[in-house]
């Protein structure tokens, strides 16, 4: 965003009925934080690139969100939009629709195959990052559009880590994941498949790099220990994902539990179902709504016949048959066991109790810390080891898509101020634009724009992708749907309003200037302002 501004017109001394002299109070043009932007993890200037969609720039649109974020196609499917949480426009009617915008946008430049170029000059540094999950994509990206080399060393026969095997494909189709991992790769970004690191120091000082940003998934699935038969099938989350994934044939039998309440155990629910089982049941110990999965998850699962059985815990199997306890919450919300027992009868489980990152190829690593099974990295992201930075899934932090392009983008940002021995200092943030700085009268009734989702027979059968995009016609109603809070976009009721002729156009883009000569300070052009891009400050200032 611009910074805030304001420009006094000199139209010289001789000019009468100058009014400057009554002001006690002066109008500024001033440039508010929408809350939207404020909200998204990866930092994307969200009102930004709405204004130019709803221009119809949908190329500038699109080159706005590159700027911060690499993968707007997936994250306009993946992404639990916080940024919609935020929307001021949620207390007039409901939020504007960002994910859908941006999934859009995402998809138009894959359409037309829009590229990002490489505009700074090499710099003759090279960086390694480990994992070509979201977070090693994002930190590669970025600091190949800086100019500096990058490779990326992946385990995985595939790239695209957590968002290949984790993110079922109704939710993220492969070939949209592929197609934003490739234009990464035009830029000349290496990316090294079936490479496990061991020794990350042995690897560092073997490859000459001059950085590294750790950013390993989390793919180890945390285990539990449950009495059970030998016959019994007992297997874990990810591991249904990644069978599902490679196309491996999964045996899981008509009845299915799922044990755990994130969304990884809701994807698995919804995957089983897929994959054959006629009923799949989510056991969890918590009410739903003290679930860590996502809302929009639930009520999705919920459409396509998945069971919940809530204030339960799974004790012990025996034969098929899964001894379960009640659990009641405490004062605090913790569940506690109640001694009333039940069993269901099932022919799998699945656990999905959460993930965990291998930290194994660490342990060389002078300096380097790790705690409650993460690193310990400061606001640069770096870690005790100098040169050495991590994000995403091994660092401490809520573990979506988007807070792990958030840290590769962050990272990237210090990692070039390592590199050039200096240091990234964020630009200050504006103050935030709240509701009450919005004069709502202004914009007329637009429902939110509902995306279609495919009918459930096919759901259960099919990995097709369920919700569908936009078209071009709902997608550019609903970026303009922003109110553009806290930023002006040229509405000219200033202008208009301004009982004194003190306000003048510049050009398109170029906003207003005010003569202050003439403008006696009433206030009406902050009053009538509709996104509350105007502020009335004290004359002495």
């Amino acid at each position: 965003m611009k910074k805030p501004f304001a420009i006094t017109l000199d139209v010289g001394s001789s000019l009468a009925n100058k009014t400057g002299s009554w002001r006690t109070e002066r109008p500024m043009y001033v440039d508010r934080l929408p809350p939207c932007n404020a909200s998204c993890p990866s930092g994307e200037n969200i009102q930004r690139w709405l204004f130019l969609a709803e221009e119809g720039d949908y190329e500038g649109a699109w080159r706005e969100i590159m700027v911060n974020n690499p993968l707007p196609a997936i994250m306009g499917r993946v992404c639990y939009h916080p940024c919609e949480g935020g929307c001021n426009r949620a207390q007039l009617d409901h939020p504007v629709g960002i994910h859908a915008v941006e999934r859009f946008l995402g998809d138009e430049a894959i359409r037309r195959g829009w590229r990002v170029e490489v505009g700074s000059p090499p710099t003759g540094k090279r960086v390694l990052i480990v994992g070509a999950g979201p977070s090693g994509l994002s930190c590669a990206y970025h600091l190949a559009r800086m100019g500096h080399g990058v490779t990326i060393l992946e385990a995985g026969p595939m790239a695209g880590g957590m968002m290949r095997f984790a993110i079922p494909k109704y939710r993220l189709p492969r070939e949209i994941v592929d197609a934003e991992i490739q234009r990464i790769v035009e830029m000349g970004v290496e990316i090294r498949l079936n490479q496990k690191v061991t020794d990350l120091e042995a690897t560092r000082r073997e490859g000459g790099y001059d950085a590294v940003f750790l950013a390993v998934g989390a793919h180890i699935a945390k285990r539990a220990y449950l009495p059970a038969g030998d016959a019994t099938k007992i297997l874990d989350a990810l591991s249904l994902l990644r069978e599902a994934e490679r196309g491996e044939q999964v045996l899981l039998g008509r009845r299915v539990l799922i044990y755990g309440g994130g969304n990884t155990a809701l994807d698995a629910a919804r995957s089983a179902k897929r994959l054959g089982a006629a009923e799949t049941i989510v056991v969890y110990r918590r009410t739903r709504e003290r679930m860590p999965a996502h809302d929009e998850e639930v009520r999705e699962a919920l459409d396509e016949g998945v069971m919940f059985r809530w204030l339960t815990t799974i004790k012990g199997e025996q034969g098929g048959s899964f001894q379960v306890e009640k659990m009641a919450l405490d004062g605090e919300g913790r569940p506690q066991p109640t001694g009333e027992f039940d069993t269901i009868e099932a022919d799998a489980l699945v656990l999905a109790l959460g993930q965990d990152v291998d930290l194994s190829f660490l342990g060389s690593v002078p300096g380097l810390a790790v705690e409650d099974g993460v690193v310990r990295v400061g606001r640069d992201m770096m870690t005790g080891c100098r040169g050495v930075f991590a994000g995403g899934d091994m660092v401490p932090a809520e573990r979506t898509v988007t807070v792990a392009v958030g840290h590769g983008k962050k990272a990237a940002r210090n990692i070039d101020a390592f590199l050039s021995d200096t240091t990234y200092t964020a630009p200050e943030k504006h103050e935030l634009a709240t509701f009450d700085r919005i004069n709502t009268w202004y914009y007329a009734d637009a429902p939110r724009t509902m995306q279609v989702t495919l009918e459930r027979a096919r759901r259960e059968s099919t990995f097709e992708e369920v919700v569908q995009g936009l078209e071009e016609s709902n997608a550019l109603f609903e970026a303009r749907r922003c109110l553009s809070c806290g930023n002006c976009f040229e509405c000219d009721n200033c202008f208009g309003v301004c009982p004194d002729n003190a306000i003048s156009k510049l050009g398109r883009h170029n906003r207003y200037g005010i003569n202050y000569d003439y403008c006696k300070g009433c206030g009406l052009c902050a009053a009538e302002c509709p996104c509350g891009a105007i502020r009335m400050e004290p004359e002495s200032t």
